[in-house]
């Protein structure tokens, strides 16, 4: 899943290519795409492109009130189409139009298809309300550092209700970081360690956004190919050159270095423990 350094790279591209562009109309390529009924998106037809930023994982088009926003979810992509095209590829789920400039067309890969976008009057915050600060801002900072939470610290990440921004990829790779077990809980650290975690986060992200900030156009189906152990279990850690491992859930997985994050215990693994009964 794009997270921020991909999400907010992605931005900044979009930006350059559409910004003091007027909007030319929106055309939807998939029946549940749209997640707004109010204002429709013809609303934004003539007015120019104010700026292109980022909220949580949420790509925002600004309109001077009314913004657009795009969210691509887990397997949400986007090309920048220069010229513009009129064809339905698979997967598409809208293409946005914009006068003198290319078009930016979001698809989406498997089979979830929870990429979406939305039309925000002035004043409507959307889906944006049920957003925690972002990691990288002060008050992201703040909650890291002073919150009771007693979940673990990589389901805390996880959640964009309580801070936005980070998915599996950086938190496997600032919990690594880090030298943090992905099972060890917020309000369980101490201050010294939680700093760390702060300072992890930073670095982790920093690095992702300068490796996005090289690509070009829009955002291809491969991303997180610079993360550190993020989908590398069995692979050595690039610390220590232990073998890295990983906990399996239904729908993701968790990786870590048992020597640099967890005393070199072998974190239990359900999915395996219910294949061996």
């Amino acid at each position: 899943m794009p997270e921020l350094p991909e999400i907010t790279a992605l931005a900044e591209r979009l930006g350059e290519r559409v910004t003091g562009h007027a909007f030319v109309g929106a055309v939807p390529l998939s029946f549940s795409g749209l997640k707004t009924v109010v204002p429709p998106p013809e609303s934004l037809i003539g007015e120019p492109v104010r700026a292109v930023g980022r909220r949580g994982k949420f790509v925002v088009f600004e309109f001077g009130g009314p913004r657009l926003l795009v969210h691509l979810s887990q397997g949400g992509r986007v090309d920048v189409e220069d010229p513009p095209k009129t064809t339905k590829p698979k997967g598409a789920v809208v293409r946005l139009r914009f006068e003198a400039a290319p078009a930016i067309l979001i698809k989406e890969f498997g089979t979830e298809r929870k990429a979406g976008w939305w039309v925000l009057a002035d004043g409507d915050d959307g889906p944006l309300v049920k957003l925690g600060p972002d990691v990288d801002s002060p008050e992201g900072r703040q909650l890291l550092l002073e919150s009771d939470d007693r979940r673990r610290v990589h389901t805390l990440l996880r959640d964009q209700r309580t801070i936005a921004g980070v998915g599996r990829g950086y938190s496997d790779d600032a919990l690594h970081e880090a030298g943090i077990s992905p099972f060890a809980t917020l309000a369980g650290l101490d201050r010294p360690t939680r700093e760390r975690l702060v300072a992890a986060l930073g670095k982790v992200m920093a690095d992702g956004l300068e490796a996005e900030r090289r690509r070009t156009g829009g955002l291809p189906p491969k991303v997180g190919d610079h993360w550190v152990v993020h989908g590398r279990h069995g692979q050595p850690c690039p610390r220590c050159g232990a073998d890295l491992r990983r906990v399996s859930y239904e729908s993701y997985e968790v990786a870590y270095c048992p020597p640099c994050q967890t005393g070199g215990k072998i974190l239990a693994d359900r999915r395996l423990s219910r294949l061996v009964r």
